[in-house]
Protein backbone atom coordinates (compact mmCIF):
# COMPACT_ATOMS: atom_id res chain seq x y z
CA UNK A 1 0.00 0.00 0.00
CA UNK A 2 2.87 2.35 0.95
CA UNK A 3 4.63 1.63 -2.37
CA UNK A 4 1.37 2.14 -4.30
CA UNK A 5 0.81 5.58 -2.72
CA UNK A 6 4.42 6.56 -3.42
CA UNK A 7 4.16 5.39 -7.07
CA UNK A 8 0.86 7.25 -7.44
CA UNK A 9 2.28 10.49 -6.02
CA UNK A 10 5.31 10.22 -8.34
CA UNK A 11 2.94 9.59 -11.27
CA UNK A 12 1.12 12.84 -10.41
CA UNK A 13 4.46 14.68 -10.35
CA UNK A 14 5.33 13.36 -13.82
CA UNK A 15 1.92 14.49 -15.11
CA UNK A 16 2.40 17.98 -13.62
CA UNK A 17 5.94 18.27 -14.99
CA UNK A 18 4.77 17.71 -18.59
CA UNK A 19 1.17 19.02 -18.36
CA UNK A 20 1.91 22.64 -19.33
CA UNK A 21 3.68 21.46 -22.50
CA UNK A 22 0.88 19.01 -23.29
CA UNK A 23 -1.80 21.70 -22.93
CA UNK A 24 -0.06 24.77 -24.33
CA UNK A 25 0.91 23.17 -27.67
CA UNK A 26 -2.69 22.46 -28.82
CA UNK A 27 -3.82 25.88 -27.53
CA UNK A 28 -1.12 27.69 -29.53
CA UNK A 29 -1.59 25.67 -32.72
CA UNK A 30 -5.40 25.59 -32.49
CA UNK A 31 -5.67 29.35 -31.87
CA UNK A 32 -3.21 30.15 -34.67
CA UNK A 33 -5.11 28.13 -37.30
CA UNK A 34 -8.52 29.49 -36.23
CA UNK A 35 -10.22 26.55 -34.50
CA UNK A 36 -13.53 27.08 -32.66
CA UNK A 37 -13.86 26.70 -28.88
CA UNK A 38 -15.33 23.18 -29.21
CA UNK A 39 -12.58 22.12 -31.63
CA UNK A 40 -9.95 23.54 -29.28
CA UNK A 41 -11.41 21.54 -26.36
CA UNK A 42 -11.26 18.37 -28.48
CA UNK A 43 -7.66 19.13 -29.50
CA UNK A 44 -6.52 19.60 -25.88
CA UNK A 45 -8.37 16.47 -24.69
CA UNK A 46 -7.09 14.21 -27.47
CA UNK A 47 -3.55 15.53 -27.03
CA UNK A 48 -3.52 14.63 -23.31
CA UNK A 49 -5.05 11.22 -24.14
CA UNK A 50 -2.49 10.53 -26.88
CA UNK A 51 0.39 11.61 -24.60
CA UNK A 52 -0.68 8.70 -22.36
CA UNK A 53 -0.92 6.25 -25.28
CA UNK A 54 2.45 7.38 -26.71
CA UNK A 55 4.10 7.05 -23.28
CA UNK A 56 2.67 3.54 -22.85
CA UNK A 57 3.98 2.50 -26.31
CA UNK A 58 7.49 3.68 -25.44
CA UNK A 59 7.69 2.11 -21.93
CA UNK A 60 6.20 -1.24 -23.04
CA UNK A 61 9.25 -2.95 -24.51
CA UNK A 62 8.39 -5.72 -26.96
CA UNK A 63 9.79 -7.29 -30.09
CA UNK A 64 8.76 -4.45 -32.42
CA UNK A 65 8.72 -1.19 -30.45
CA UNK A 66 9.36 0.40 -27.04
CA UNK A 67 12.67 1.46 -25.46
CA UNK A 68 11.61 -0.02 -22.09
CA UNK A 69 12.95 2.95 -20.07
CA UNK A 70 10.95 5.39 -17.86
CA UNK A 71 10.25 7.81 -20.73
CA UNK A 72 7.30 10.24 -20.79
CA UNK A 73 6.23 11.42 -24.25
CA UNK A 74 4.60 14.72 -25.19
CA UNK A 75 4.25 16.91 -28.25
CA UNK A 76 7.57 18.25 -29.45
CA UNK A 77 7.81 22.07 -29.38
CA UNK A 78 9.89 21.95 -32.54
CA UNK A 79 6.69 20.93 -34.37
CA UNK A 80 4.66 24.00 -33.27
CA UNK A 81 6.02 26.51 -35.81
CA UNK A 82 5.88 24.08 -38.74
CA UNK A 83 2.31 23.00 -37.88
CA UNK A 84 1.12 26.62 -37.72
CA UNK A 85 2.85 27.40 -41.04
CA UNK A 86 1.34 24.30 -42.72
CA UNK A 87 -2.14 24.93 -41.28
CA UNK A 88 -2.11 28.58 -42.35
CA UNK A 89 -0.96 27.88 -45.93
CA UNK A 90 -2.35 24.43 -46.74
CA UNK A 91 -5.17 23.87 -44.22
CA UNK A 92 -5.57 21.64 -41.17
CA UNK A 93 -5.93 18.44 -43.25
CA UNK A 94 -2.38 18.93 -44.58
CA UNK A 95 -1.00 19.04 -41.02
CA UNK A 96 -2.28 15.53 -40.34
CA UNK A 97 -1.30 14.19 -43.76
CA UNK A 98 2.24 15.43 -43.11
CA UNK A 99 2.36 13.97 -39.56
CA UNK A 100 1.03 10.62 -40.84
CA UNK A 101 3.66 10.37 -43.59
CA UNK A 102 6.52 11.56 -41.36
CA UNK A 103 5.53 8.88 -38.80
CA UNK A 104 5.67 6.23 -41.53
CA UNK A 105 9.10 7.52 -42.61
CA UNK A 106 10.35 7.33 -38.99
CA UNK A 107 9.23 3.69 -38.79
CA UNK A 108 10.90 2.88 -42.14
CA UNK A 109 14.25 4.46 -41.23
CA UNK A 110 14.27 3.37 -37.56
CA UNK A 111 16.63 0.45 -38.17
CA UNK A 112 19.15 2.47 -40.22
CA UNK A 113 18.87 5.83 -38.45
CA UNK A 114 22.19 5.22 -36.69
CA UNK A 115 23.85 5.32 -40.11
CA UNK A 116 21.98 8.50 -41.13
CA UNK A 117 22.90 10.43 -37.96
CA UNK A 118 26.13 11.71 -39.57
CA UNK A 119 23.95 13.86 -41.88
CA UNK A 120 22.44 15.51 -38.77
CA UNK A 121 25.35 16.51 -36.49
CA UNK A 122 24.89 19.32 -33.90
CA UNK A 123 25.76 21.99 -36.50
CA UNK A 124 22.64 20.92 -38.48
CA UNK A 125 20.23 20.04 -35.65
CA UNK A 126 21.29 23.08 -33.60
CA UNK A 127 20.69 25.37 -36.59
CA UNK A 128 17.26 23.80 -37.28
CA UNK A 129 16.10 24.09 -33.64
CA UNK A 130 17.37 27.70 -33.47
CA UNK A 131 15.47 28.57 -36.67
CA UNK A 132 12.27 26.95 -35.34
CA UNK A 133 12.58 28.85 -32.04
CA UNK A 134 13.15 32.18 -33.80
CA UNK A 135 10.11 31.69 -36.06
CA UNK A 136 7.93 31.06 -32.95
CA UNK A 137 8.81 34.31 -31.13
CA UNK A 138 6.39 36.49 -33.20
CA UNK A 139 3.56 34.08 -32.21
CA UNK A 140 4.43 34.63 -28.53
CA UNK A 141 4.60 38.43 -28.90
CA UNK A 142 1.20 38.58 -30.62
CA UNK A 143 -0.32 36.54 -27.79
CA UNK A 144 1.28 38.79 -25.15
CA UNK A 145 -0.63 41.69 -26.69
CA UNK A 146 -3.91 39.74 -26.54
CA UNK A 147 -3.90 37.75 -29.77
CA UNK A 148 -3.67 38.97 -33.36
CA UNK A 149 -6.83 40.83 -34.40
CA UNK A 150 -8.26 41.11 -30.86
CA UNK A 151 -10.16 44.29 -29.92
CA UNK A 152 -7.91 44.94 -26.91
CA UNK A 153 -4.62 44.21 -28.73
CA UNK A 154 -1.72 45.78 -26.83
CA UNK A 155 -3.91 46.97 -23.93
CA UNK A 156 -2.35 47.72 -20.54
CA UNK A 157 -4.26 44.81 -18.96
CA UNK A 158 -2.91 42.32 -21.50
CA UNK A 159 0.67 43.53 -21.11
CA UNK A 160 0.43 43.51 -17.28
CA UNK A 161 -0.82 39.92 -17.32
CA UNK A 162 1.77 38.76 -19.86
CA UNK A 163 4.75 40.34 -18.12
CA UNK A 164 3.37 39.31 -14.71
CA UNK A 165 3.34 35.65 -15.82
CA UNK A 166 6.82 35.95 -17.37
CA UNK A 167 8.27 37.60 -14.23
CA UNK A 168 6.68 34.93 -11.99
CA UNK A 169 8.23 32.14 -14.10
CA UNK A 170 11.63 33.86 -13.88
CA UNK A 171 11.33 34.29 -10.08
CA UNK A 172 10.31 30.63 -9.59
CA UNK A 173 13.36 29.55 -11.56
CA UNK A 174 15.59 31.94 -9.61
CA UNK A 175 14.50 31.06 -6.06
CA UNK A 176 13.37 27.42 -6.35
CA UNK A 177 14.95 24.18 -7.52
CA UNK A 178 13.72 20.67 -8.30
CA UNK A 179 10.01 20.05 -8.73
CA UNK A 180 8.79 23.68 -8.30
CA UNK A 181 11.20 24.78 -11.01
CA UNK A 182 10.03 21.88 -13.22
CA UNK A 183 6.40 23.08 -13.06
CA UNK A 184 7.15 26.84 -13.09
CA UNK A 185 5.39 27.29 -16.46
CA UNK A 186 2.26 25.55 -15.13
CA UNK A 187 2.27 27.66 -11.93
CA UNK A 188 2.71 30.83 -14.03
CA UNK A 189 -0.23 29.97 -16.30
CA UNK A 190 -2.55 29.02 -13.40
CA UNK A 191 -1.65 32.17 -11.41
CA UNK A 192 -2.06 34.38 -14.49
CA UNK A 193 -5.48 32.88 -15.27
CA UNK A 194 -6.68 33.44 -11.68
CA UNK A 195 -5.49 37.07 -11.87
CA UNK A 196 -7.25 37.46 -15.23
CA UNK A 197 -10.43 36.05 -13.63
CA UNK A 198 -10.41 38.84 -11.03
CA UNK A 199 -9.99 41.33 -13.91
CA UNK A 200 -13.08 39.89 -15.65
CA UNK A 201 -11.08 38.46 -18.55
CA UNK A 202 -12.00 34.77 -18.12
CA UNK A 203 -15.14 33.20 -19.62
CA UNK A 204 -16.16 29.91 -17.96
CA UNK A 205 -18.86 29.11 -20.53
CA UNK A 206 -16.71 26.61 -22.51
CA UNK A 207 -16.23 24.57 -19.30
CA UNK A 208 -19.96 24.45 -18.52
CA UNK A 209 -20.76 23.48 -22.13
CA UNK A 210 -18.13 20.70 -22.33
CA UNK A 211 -19.20 17.10 -21.67
CA UNK A 212 -17.88 14.94 -18.83
CA UNK A 213 -16.81 12.05 -21.04
CA UNK A 214 -15.77 11.69 -24.66
CA UNK A 215 -13.61 9.33 -26.72
CA UNK A 216 -11.46 10.62 -29.56
CA UNK A 217 -12.72 10.17 -33.11
CA UNK A 218 -10.44 9.15 -35.99
CA UNK A 219 -10.02 12.01 -38.50
CA UNK A 220 -12.10 14.44 -36.41
CA UNK A 221 -10.97 17.33 -38.63
CA UNK A 222 -11.57 15.45 -41.88
CA UNK A 223 -9.58 13.22 -44.22
CA UNK A 224 -5.87 14.11 -44.26
CA UNK A 225 -4.42 15.59 -47.45
CA UNK A 226 -0.88 15.03 -48.66
CA UNK A 227 1.30 17.89 -49.92
CA UNK A 228 5.02 17.47 -50.58
CA UNK A 229 6.25 20.63 -48.80
CA UNK A 230 4.40 19.93 -45.51
CA UNK A 231 5.56 16.28 -45.56
CA UNK A 232 9.16 17.41 -46.08
CA UNK A 233 8.81 19.94 -43.25
CA UNK A 234 7.40 17.44 -40.75
CA UNK A 235 9.97 14.80 -41.76
CA UNK A 236 12.78 17.25 -40.92
CA UNK A 237 11.06 17.94 -37.56
CA UNK A 238 10.74 14.18 -36.96
CA UNK A 239 14.44 13.58 -37.66
CA UNK A 240 15.48 16.43 -35.33
CA UNK A 241 13.15 14.91 -32.73
CA UNK A 242 14.80 11.50 -33.19
CA UNK A 243 18.22 13.05 -32.59
CA UNK A 244 16.91 14.74 -29.40
CA UNK A 245 15.23 11.51 -28.23
CA UNK A 246 18.49 9.62 -28.70
CA UNK A 247 20.05 11.92 -26.09
CA UNK A 248 17.13 11.27 -23.73
CA UNK A 249 17.41 7.50 -24.19
CA UNK A 250 21.13 7.52 -23.35
CA UNK A 251 20.58 9.84 -20.37
CA UNK A 252 17.92 7.50 -18.93
CA UNK A 253 20.05 4.47 -19.75
CA UNK A 254 22.83 6.00 -17.65
CA UNK A 255 20.48 7.00 -14.78
CA UNK A 256 18.81 3.55 -14.70
CA UNK A 257 22.09 1.65 -15.22
CA UNK A 258 20.56 -0.19 -18.20
CA UNK A 259 22.70 -0.55 -21.32
CA UNK A 260 20.93 0.02 -24.62
CA UNK A 261 22.05 -1.19 -28.05
CA UNK A 262 21.15 -0.41 -31.67
CA UNK A 263 18.09 -2.69 -31.58
CA UNK A 264 16.79 -0.91 -28.45
CA UNK A 265 17.23 2.46 -30.18
CA UNK A 266 15.40 1.18 -33.27
CA UNK A 267 12.49 0.04 -31.07
CA UNK A 268 12.45 3.46 -29.41
CA UNK A 269 12.34 5.27 -32.77
CA UNK A 270 9.65 2.87 -33.98
CA UNK A 271 7.50 3.64 -30.92
CA UNK A 272 7.76 7.35 -31.75
CA UNK A 273 6.84 6.64 -35.38
CA UNK A 274 3.74 4.69 -34.26
CA UNK A 275 2.88 7.56 -31.87
CA UNK A 276 3.19 10.02 -34.80
CA UNK A 277 0.80 7.95 -36.93
CA UNK A 278 -1.75 7.48 -34.14
CA UNK A 279 -1.50 11.21 -33.42
CA UNK A 280 -2.31 11.93 -37.08
CA UNK A 281 -5.24 9.48 -37.16
CA UNK A 282 -6.85 10.99 -34.03
CA UNK A 283 -5.86 14.55 -35.04
CA UNK A 284 -3.38 15.07 -32.21
CA UNK A 285 0.35 15.75 -32.58
CA UNK A 286 3.80 14.24 -33.21
CA UNK A 287 5.26 12.94 -29.92
CA UNK A 288 8.77 12.85 -28.52
CA UNK A 289 10.57 12.10 -25.24
CA UNK A 290 10.20 14.94 -22.70
CA UNK A 291 13.52 15.90 -21.12
CA UNK A 292 11.85 17.60 -18.10
CA UNK A 293 10.60 14.19 -16.97
CA UNK A 294 14.13 12.79 -17.20
CA UNK A 295 15.13 15.44 -14.65
CA UNK A 296 12.29 14.24 -12.40
CA UNK A 297 13.50 10.61 -12.61
CA UNK A 298 16.99 11.76 -11.61
CA UNK A 299 15.66 14.01 -8.84
CA UNK A 300 13.31 11.42 -7.29
CA UNK A 301 15.73 8.50 -7.65
CA UNK A 302 12.76 6.26 -8.59
CA UNK A 303 13.71 4.55 -11.85
CA UNK A 304 10.98 1.92 -12.27
CA UNK A 305 8.71 1.77 -15.29
CA UNK A 306 5.77 1.13 -12.94
CA UNK A 307 5.57 4.86 -12.11
CA UNK A 308 5.49 5.78 -15.81
CA UNK A 309 2.71 3.25 -16.49
CA UNK A 310 0.71 5.04 -13.76
CA UNK A 311 1.54 8.40 -15.42
CA UNK A 312 0.34 7.06 -18.80
CA UNK A 313 -2.89 5.81 -17.17
CA UNK A 314 -3.51 9.22 -15.57
CA UNK A 315 -2.99 11.02 -18.88
CA UNK A 316 -5.37 8.65 -20.69
CA UNK A 317 -7.97 9.19 -17.93
CA UNK A 318 -7.62 13.00 -18.06
CA UNK A 319 -7.92 12.94 -21.85
CA UNK A 320 -11.30 11.22 -21.62
CA UNK A 321 -12.80 14.16 -19.65
CA UNK A 322 -13.41 17.17 -21.97
CA UNK A 323 -14.39 19.38 -19.00
CA UNK A 324 -10.78 19.22 -17.77
CA UNK A 325 -9.55 19.98 -21.30
CA UNK A 326 -11.99 22.92 -21.53
CA UNK A 327 -10.35 24.47 -18.45
CA UNK A 328 -7.23 24.95 -20.56
CA UNK A 329 -9.17 26.78 -23.30
CA UNK A 330 -10.26 29.60 -20.94
CA UNK A 331 -6.65 30.76 -20.42
CA UNK A 332 -6.42 34.33 -21.83
CA UNK A 333 -4.08 34.83 -24.79
CA UNK A 334 -1.94 37.33 -22.88
CA UNK A 335 -1.35 34.80 -20.06
CA UNK A 336 -0.30 32.21 -22.63
CA UNK A 337 1.87 34.82 -24.34
CA UNK A 338 3.87 35.46 -21.18
CA UNK A 339 4.54 31.74 -20.76
CA UNK A 340 5.25 31.32 -24.49
CA UNK A 341 8.07 33.88 -24.45
CA UNK A 342 9.84 31.72 -21.85
CA UNK A 343 9.04 28.42 -23.60
CA UNK A 344 9.87 29.51 -27.14
CA UNK A 345 12.90 31.41 -25.94
CA UNK A 346 14.01 28.11 -24.40
CA UNK A 347 13.68 26.47 -27.85
CA UNK A 348 16.09 29.10 -29.21
CA UNK A 349 18.37 28.64 -26.17
CA UNK A 350 18.30 24.87 -26.62
CA UNK A 351 19.30 25.31 -30.27
CA UNK A 352 22.21 27.51 -29.17
CA UNK A 353 23.14 24.90 -26.55
CA UNK A 354 23.24 22.24 -29.29
CA UNK A 355 25.44 24.56 -31.34
CA UNK A 356 27.72 24.78 -28.30
CA UNK A 357 28.96 21.27 -29.18
CA UNK A 358 30.18 22.57 -32.55
CA UNK A 359 33.78 23.63 -33.16
CA UNK A 360 33.54 27.24 -34.32
CA UNK A 361 37.27 27.33 -34.89
CA UNK A 362 36.16 25.92 -38.25
CA UNK A 363 35.14 28.64 -40.73
CA UNK A 364 33.02 26.02 -42.51
CA UNK A 365 30.81 25.46 -39.43
CA UNK A 366 30.40 29.21 -38.95
CA UNK A 367 29.25 29.48 -42.58
CA UNK A 368 26.76 26.59 -42.21
CA UNK A 369 25.11 28.27 -39.20
CA UNK A 370 25.27 31.76 -40.76
CA UNK A 371 23.65 30.76 -44.08
CA UNK A 372 21.03 28.36 -42.67
CA UNK A 373 19.84 30.64 -39.84
CA UNK A 374 20.07 33.71 -42.10
CA UNK A 375 17.98 32.11 -44.87
CA UNK A 376 15.53 30.56 -42.40
CA UNK A 377 14.87 33.88 -40.68
CA UNK A 378 14.94 35.83 -43.95
CA UNK A 379 12.27 33.69 -45.65
CA UNK A 380 10.12 33.86 -42.49
CA UNK A 381 10.29 37.67 -42.38
CA UNK A 382 10.03 38.23 -46.17
CA UNK A 383 8.02 35.21 -47.47
CA UNK A 384 7.24 36.91 -50.82
CA UNK A 385 10.92 36.95 -51.86
CA UNK A 386 10.54 33.67 -53.80
CA UNK A 387 6.98 34.29 -55.07
CA UNK A 388 8.13 34.34 -58.72
CA UNK A 389 9.79 30.92 -58.65
CA UNK A 390 8.20 27.77 -60.19
CA UNK A 391 5.91 25.79 -57.86
CA UNK A 392 8.29 22.80 -57.84
CA UNK A 393 11.10 25.01 -56.44
CA UNK A 394 8.83 26.85 -53.99
CA UNK A 395 8.42 23.57 -52.08
CA UNK A 396 11.86 24.30 -50.61
CA UNK A 397 11.52 28.08 -50.31
CA UNK A 398 7.99 28.76 -49.03
CA UNK A 399 8.86 27.88 -45.42
CA UNK A 400 11.77 29.46 -43.56
CA UNK A 401 12.15 26.25 -41.57
CA UNK A 402 12.47 24.09 -44.69
CA UNK A 403 14.75 26.60 -46.47
CA UNK A 404 17.05 26.89 -43.44
CA UNK A 405 17.06 23.15 -42.69
CA UNK A 406 17.80 22.10 -46.29
CA UNK A 407 20.57 24.74 -46.44
CA UNK A 408 22.16 23.36 -43.24
CA UNK A 409 21.98 19.74 -44.50
CA UNK A 410 23.45 20.55 -47.95
CA UNK A 411 26.24 22.78 -46.59
CA UNK A 412 27.16 20.14 -43.98
CA UNK A 413 27.51 17.57 -46.80
CA UNK A 414 29.65 20.00 -48.86
CA UNK A 415 31.88 21.24 -46.05
CA UNK A 416 32.10 18.27 -43.67
CA UNK A 417 30.93 14.93 -45.09
CA UNK A 418 32.52 15.03 -48.58
CA UNK A 419 35.94 16.29 -47.34
CA UNK A 420 35.82 13.72 -44.51
CA UNK A 421 35.13 10.93 -47.01
CA UNK A 422 37.93 12.13 -49.28
CA UNK A 423 40.34 12.30 -46.31
CA UNK A 424 39.39 8.79 -45.24
CA UNK A 425 39.90 7.53 -48.80
CA UNK A 426 43.39 9.14 -48.96
CA UNK A 427 44.32 7.60 -45.59
CA UNK A 428 43.21 4.14 -46.83
CA UNK A 429 45.23 4.58 -50.04
CA UNK A 430 48.32 5.57 -47.97
CA UNK A 431 47.93 2.48 -45.77
CA UNK A 432 47.56 0.22 -48.83
CA UNK A 433 50.63 1.76 -50.49
CA UNK A 434 52.74 1.31 -47.33
CA UNK A 435 51.59 -2.34 -47.09
CA UNK A 436 52.46 -2.92 -50.77
CA UNK A 437 55.94 -1.50 -50.34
Amino acid sequence: MKHSLKDFSLGIQHVLAMYAGAVVVPLIVGSAIGLTGAQLTYLVAIDIFMCGIATFLQVWKNRFFGIGLPVVLGCTFTAVGPMIAIGTEYGVSSIYGAILMSGLIVILISSIFGKLVRFFPPVVTGSVVTIIGITLIPVAMNNMAGGEGSADFGSTENLLLAFGVLILIILLNRFFTGFIRAISILIGIITGTIAAGFMGMVDLQPVSEASWFNIGKPFYFGTPSFELAPILTMTIVAIVSMVESTGVYFALSDICKKKINEKDLARGYRAEGVAYMLGAIFNAFPYTAFSQNVGLVQMSGIKTNRVIYITAGMLIGLGLVPKIAALATIIPSSVLGGAMVAMFGMVVAYGIKMLGQVSFASQENLLIVACSVGLGLGVTVVPEIFAGLPESVKILTNSGIVAGSVTAIILNIIFNIIPSGQKQKREQETVLQSQAS
